[in-house]
């Protein structure tokens, strides 16, 4: 029979507080599922109008736990302006045996954490297990979810920042000393990136973004995860970079225009959890994880986030 269909706000949702240990959980769990035939995941679906809205749809399905997540999303530069955040999104959940429509969540919440979730199931093969210093491009949601999930995994005690808007900046830093670590705000981004064990770039993305990022001024043994489709970098000099892996090779050859140069890339991250690529082999080596966003992981954490609900009786239903 039809159950009732729960909306999972975003109150709701932070109120479930799942860690990050579970998130890398649950996204470990799918891809090693992937592996065996077990959860799909399509490439993105992408629309973009001539003015300047960016309009995404994503899919992933799976036997076990048995969910199908889409996730709807629409970017307008114009939303500012009309004091609305830059990107909207919502997930619908299914069940993947039947159809029937389980839940309804907000895509926001469910973006920032299955972002920062993908970025350190990486983090954990490529970067240095003693990172101590994170320098973190960009002061928005992502920054915020990702020093909330490297902080889980890494002995961090050094923040560096560098953002072009002061407010975000300003909260950001609140942010890392209320974990008790210390915030340096750098006046450039090459202050901030030098001598990091571990680089975060969130910067925002428009037509008017001109690349400002130097591979080169990253020291020997860094991390640098993108989550900006490494638009801010200079592509000439991504070639400095020891590894380089993307979230999804499928995803990639299907789009017009590639994340870096198909020749720099290593694997991707189905590979490399499942140890298809070793990661990282030496303590020099510079290496970097750089994607677009998998459908897996929205899958991933809207489905975890249904299961603590249910398990926790929080959300609201609605009558089918």
């Amino acid at each position: 029979m039809p159950t009732p269909i729960h909306y999972l706000s975003q109150t709701v949702l932070e109120g479930l507080q799942l860690t990050y240990q579970e998130v890398i959980d649950s996204i470990e769990h799918l891809i090693h599922g992937r592996s065996r035939s077990q959860v799909w995941n399509a490439p993105k679906a992408v629309i973009t109008p001539p003015d300047d809205r960016y309009m995404m749809a994503t899919l992933a399905a799976a036997n076990d736990p048995p969910f199908l997540a889409v996730k709807t999303l629409l970017l307008n530069p114009e939303n500012p302006k009309r004091g609305l955040k830059s990107i909207n999104s919502l997930i619908t959940l299914l069940d993947s045996d039947t159809g029937l429509p389980l839940a309804i969540l907000d895509g926001n919440w469910v973006t920032a954490i299955r972002t920062a979730g993908l970025s350190v199931v990486a983090a954990k093969r490529l970067a240095k297990p003693e990172a101590a210093i994170a320098a973190f491009i960009g002061c928005g949601v992502q920054a915020h979810s990702h020093l909330a999930a490297f902080v889980e995994l890494f002995p961090l005690k050094e923040i560096r920042v560098f953002g072009r808007g002061t407010v975000n900046r300003d909260k950001f830093c609140q942010y890392v000393e209320a974990m008790g670590l210390s915030a340096i705000t750098s006046e450039t981004a090459q202050d901030a990136v030098n001598n990091a064990d571990l680089v975060v770039t969130s910067v925002t993305l428009s037509p008017q973004l001109k690349p400002f990022l130097d591979a080169h001024w990253l020291k020997p043994g860094a991390f640098a995860t993108m989550t900006d489709l490494a638009a801010p970098w200079f592509a000439e000099s991504l070639s400095i970079f020891d590894q380089i892996v993307v979230d999804d090779l499928e995803q990639e050859s299907s789009m017009a225009k590639p994340l870096v140069d198909p020749a720099l890339v290593l694997g991707d991250l189905t590979g490399l959890v499942n140890g298809d690529i070793k990661g990282r082999c030496a303590e020099y080596e510079r290496t970097a994880f750089v994607f677009r966003g998998l459908a897996l992981g929205d899958l991933a954490v809207a489905g975890l986030a249904y299961q603590h609900a249910l398990k926790n009786a929080q959300g609201v239903l609605i009558e089918t």
